[in-house]
């Protein structure tokens, strides 16, 4: 019996080394399953805490501000046992203020917390989760999400069937049941012109506009694309560290599109209009509308710059978007108030938010916009 023992004891370990070099070797246990090489009479005399641990194949990262519930309710969305991979969430709180990170640290015991003493910005937040996670694939997701069953599994076939690719995006879909632009082409200055109110009566930049929101977006089928939308992004680790990762110089807003274009440079995106997730979208923005309204101007100027826009041009954009500024949150004050007379409390409230930020882009953070 003792022999028999030993005996036992020199197939496990051997057994546990070869996983292991297979491991080193490229195998990869997510594809397979590691309990399944080990003969029945031993693994049944395995105890539960020296098994095989199986690696992640995906890592979920979120960042996370100031959205309790909404976070809550995409993490009960990421059921360990319908999505047909193994993987790992990791959550990055930004000092939120609504006990999230308590609620994750109570209520998601397996998921792994990081919280930082301050908002130190979207892009900054994700870089911290994905050094902190130990996946092949970094899905990157927007804590206002909900995702179906079998949706990581979706995406990993995807890679499997296109190694070539380097980044890919489900279908949008808002909690009004409305898709959602889930792609883009890449901005132009011209496009961002329309928004300017000064100028989007002149209809001059119209076109451009309607070309990079709304006219290039087909919700069937798989696409190749030039930009993703930020709320859900799913690529090789490979991928994101040969891209440089998120630019943490982009705290919220624009840097969707410089990761695209980054990950663009040496391989193609892919939307995956087939697999669907919910994206009640804007959640954190309109909550916190004097962070992210100043962060998504300064953003977009960031992103023209990296992309070598003329200087000449990007300072006439930045000159219209500063003379802008005070017209676009006198219009929004009027409009609230109009909304309010007509009992339409709810959008009223929207318009004063929107005031809001607006006046705060111009009296804190101006000089940062015009030094981006």
């Amino acid at each position: 019996m003792f022999l028999c023992e030993i005996l036992t004891h020199f197939q496990l370990t051997a057994i546990l080394s070869a996983c292991y070099k297979l491991r080193l070797s490229g195998w990869h246990p997510e594809l397979s399953d590691p309990m399944g090489r080990i003969p029945n009479p031993i693994r049944e005399r395995m105890p539960t805490m020296i098994r095989p641990v199986v690696a992640p194949c995906v890592s979920v990262c979120i960042a996370n501000w100031n959205c309790r519930e909404m976070l809550r309710g995409c993490l009960e969305s990421l059921h360990p046992h319908t999505q047909g991979v193994p993987f790992e969430i990791v959550v990055v709180d930004n000092a939120s203020s609504d006990g999230a990170a308590d609620m994750v640290a109570r209520d998601f015991p397996h998921v792994r917390l990081i919280r930082n003493n301050s908002n130190v910005g979207f892009s900054k937040a994700n870089n911290q989760a994905a050094a902190a996670s130990c996946g092949r694939f970094l899905f990157f997701l927007n804590n206002d999400t909900v995702i179906p069953p079998l949706a990581l599994r979706e995406f990993v076939d995807f890679f499997a069937q296109n190694p070539g690719v380097g980044m890919i995006g489900p279908r949008l879909r808002g909690g009004d049941g409305e898709f959602q632009i889930s792609y883009r082409r890449k901005p132009t200055i011209g496009a961002l012109l329309h928004r300017i109110s000064l100028l989007r009566w002149t209809g001059l930049f119209r076109k451009a506009y309607y070309e990079y929101r709304r006219n290039s977006f087909e919700p069937e089928g798989v696409h190749r694309v030039e930009v993703l939308m930020g709320a859900a992004v799913f690529l090789p680790r490979d991928s994101f560290e040969t891209s440089g990762r998120w630019d943490e110089q982009y705290r919220f807003g624009g840097e969707d599109l410089d990761l695209s274009t980054q990950v663009g440079r040496r391989k193609p995106l892919y939307y995956v209009g087939n697999v669907e997730i919910v994206h009640y979208g804007r959640v954190a923005s309109r909550a916190n509308v004097r962070f992210a309204a100043p962060n998504v101007a300064i953003g977009y100027v960031r992103y023209f710059r990296k992309a070598e826009a003329n200087r000449r041009i990007l300072l006439f954009y930045k000159l219209f978007v500063t003379f802008d500024a005070p017209v676009q949150a006198t219009a929004k004050l009027a409009q609230g108030a109009v909304r309010w007379m007509r009992g339409d409390r709810e959008r009223a409230q929207k318009s004063w938010q929107a005031a809001r930020g607006l006046w705060h882009f111009l009296r804190t953070d101006l000089v940062r916009f015009w030094m981006a």
